[in-house]
């Protein structure tokens, strides 16, 4: 009771519209009572067959395998999470069969020898899937077998793109030596090979150093510490993070 549920409309009368839940092996039911916000007279002015919601369980029948459902308890906020959760785990789920199907298995026998165990160890099969890499040695303990290990890794690296973020910094070079340019030169060629990154002209003196990464935070210390150090070499140059 009070959980958040996903379901999907697949009848509605003007008094109450039933659904499947799509996590669960349920049948779900939203009375009038609780399908809006407002005062209604038909169900049908708010809800759609054919429709995904976020609904509350209200009151569960398990004798009649019957699930009571609210829409109007659900907060946008919480129907958003609600439903990135969902779609996470519905990719998680294709990964997983994915990985099966390397193995010659089903989803059923995917779930009953290792989806089970991730969801319950790591709270989330994509999650868990995705960091393959970090998770290799909690899963062996696990006692998750080699060709499992070696088949979601397979998977995760072919299926799942890490996202790239873009780090940027302005860069303030300048020099009133007769050889001035040559020194900024200089001092943008360190920039690039101590970090790593590109740099682009702005507007004399200001210069913008641009680096993608997938891993911003470890990234970022780096990339800090290079231009620190560069800084207390150069007095006539400086930099500042740009959001």
């Amino acid at each position: 009771v009070h959980e958040l549920v996903v379901v999907k409309i697949n009848e509605v009368t003007q008094f109450a519209a039933w659904c499947d839940l799509l996590e669960y092996e349920a049948r779900g039911m939203i009375p009038i009572s609780e399908a809006a916000g407002k005062w209604i007279f038909d169900v049908r002015e708010v809800v759609k067959e054919g429709e995904i919601k976020v609904a509350k369980v209200i009151k569960v029948e398990e004798d009649k395998n019957l699930v009571h459902l609210s829409l109007k308890r659900v907060s946008k906020a919480d129907e958003k999470e609600k439903m990135n959760e969902f779609r996470k785990e519905e990719r998680g789920e294709k990964l997983l069969e994915m990985a099966a199907k390397k193995l010659g298995k089903n989803l059923k026998e995917a779930y009953e020898e290792v989806g089970y165990l991730l969801q319950q160890k790591f709270g989330s099969l994509y999650d868990a899937i995705v960091n393959i890499k970090k998770n290799y040695g909690k899963l062996e303990k696990l006692n998750v077998s080699r060709e499992w290990i070696d088949a979601l890794l397979e998977t995760a690296e072919k299926s799942v793109k890490e996202k790239e973020i873009e780090l940027k910094f302005d860069l303030e070079v300048k020099s009133l030596e007769p050889n001035g340019i040559e020194i900024v030169k200089s001092i943008l060629r360190e920039v690039k090979e101590k970090t790593g990154g590109e740099v682009k002209y702005v507007s004399a003196p200001i210069y913008r150093l641009e680096i993608k990464t997938t891993d911003p935070k470890k990234d970022e210390k780096r990339i800090l510490a290079a231009l620190e150090k560069i800084k207390s070499k150069h007095s006539n140059f400086s930099y500042r993070r740009v959001e």
